[in-house]
């Protein structure tokens, strides 16, 4: 049996460049990438953020993806900005997994932007690895106008992790006896899942490499960071056995989250935003034909401070109510509203097709009922048809706070739901 060879094709600057190559096409002299250029949203709205960028702005004016619109422009008062066009962007993502299909039928679109391609056994059809990588690259360049970079490895994470190498429009290798050349040097930060936060504790403890992370006793790691610490010992150690997942593999998540236009410092507020991203996340669930088991809340302070809960359910659920109270008690548990929050998000995870119901003969019945199933999709199907304002509750008729907020319409990026590889 072969070895395993996972590509991970990324696009550079993905909206900036689906941007750039739709303008051309359609006869634009400028081009955006060879300009300092960004892609984001409403810039008198506080959700008026970078959403990509193009490398003069980067490496000129250190404008980075996140950052708010009006302190990008104050780097550079001439930037060139345009608004996102997430329907552009999906074509475009299907345009190229479509093309990438042709190497592979064992394809994982991972994000819009982002792909795993399971390479293994197809060297006899289209020659070695490295052949074939830069074959997929020129033909992305020229047949569809952008660039991406390839990174290959023997998993998902080590192909991830080669395709953040240099860029743009390059082809990176990293294979186990490359680890500890052109993996370990690099600062901790740049580790798949080592956040701020975490990149802070390990700085703290002398940890300042991906090298001198790999080489901590595991044991002083589940010390400090619990189950985290030993995930990121192996991701440091080039260990990870994931597969590649196949497009129609049933997905492992759904999110919905927004940055609120102004700090939100009571609960009742707060609870109202939980409401409103869980109408809409819910529905979707519904959508999907899909159960969720475990439910996440996470929040960002005014003070870009992140935290996050989440709490597993007895039963999967697909109801609005069972998702809101249980956010409700991890927005509880989470915040003390003793600093102002700026986001909030919800997400579900552990899905099924089907509901489970685990009972003892001591529980109290408290399951969703058919008829309450079929209440929240007869109301789906009213916004669906009649529009999502169509049919709200009545806390949001005087409220600022918009009944199905986040999700592509407020300016989050599209989503492209998958597991944590």
């Amino acid at each position: 049996m072969s070895d395993p060879i996972i590509f991970h094709i990324d696009v550079n600057s993905a909206y900036l460049s689906w941007e750039a190559a739709y303008r051309l096409q359609k006869g634009a002299q400028l081009d955006l990438r060879q300009v300092p250029s960004v892609v984001g949203g409403d810039s008198q709205k506080r959700r008026g953020i970078v959403l990509a960028k193009s490398i003069p702005a980067k490496s000129k004016f250190k404008i980075q993806t996140g950052e708010l619109l009006s302190s990008a422009r104050k780097k550079c008062p001439d930037l060139f900005v345009v608004p996102p066009n997430y329907d552009l962007y999906l074509r475009c993502s299907n345009a190229m997994v479509e093309l990438l299909y042709e190497y592979s039928p064992f394809i994982q679109r991972y994000s819009v932007d982002e792909v795993f391609l399971d390479f293994t056994n197809m060297e006899k059809q289209f020659g070695d690895y490295l052949t074939a990588a830069n074959t997929i690259k020129a033909r992305v360049k020229e047949e569809l106008g952008f660039t991406v970079n390839i990174g290959i490895g023997p998993n998902k994470l080590l192909a991830k992790l080669a395709s953040e190498f240099k860029k743009p429009d390059r082809v990176h290798t990293l294979f186990p006896e490359e680890i500890p050349t052109k993996l370990w040097p690099l600062p901790v930060g740049e580790l798949f899942m080592v956040g701020r936060a975490t990149e802070k504790k390990l700085l703290d403890r002398g940890i300042t490499t991906i090298g001198e992370l790999a080489k901590t006793p595991r044991n002083k790691l589940k010390l400090w960071l619990k189950s985290h610490g030993l995930l990121i010992w192996d991701f440091a150690n080039g260990i990870e056995e994931s597969s590649v997942r196949p497009e129609g593999f049933p997905m492992k998540g759904l999110g919905n989250s927004t940055t609120t236009p102004e700090n939100v410092a009571d609960k009742e507020t707060a609870r109202l935003w939980l409401l409103s991203l869980t109408e809409k996340v819910s529905s979707r669930l519904r959508d999907a034909h899909c159960y969720a088991q475990v439910v996440n809340l996470s929040i960002k302070t005014s003070q870009f401070i992140s935290y996050g809960k989440q709490k597993k359910l007895l039963n999967p659920t697909n109801s609005t109510k069972v998702i809101f109270e249980t956010g409700k008690k991890l927005l509880n548990e989470l915040w003390d509203e003793e600093e102002p929050l700026r986001h909030i998000g919800i997400s579900l995870s552990s899905l099924s097709s089907s509901k489970s119901y685990q009972l003892s003969m001591f529980d109290k019945l408290s399951i969703d009922t058919d008829s309450e199933e079929s209440f929240y999709k007869a109301i789906d199907k009213i916004r669906a048809k009649h529009g999502e304002t169509s049919l709200i509750r009545s806390c949001f008729l005087h409220s600022t706070v918009p009944p199905l907020a986040g999700g592509v319409d407020a300016e989050e990026e599209y989503p492209m739901m998958s597991s944590l590889l």
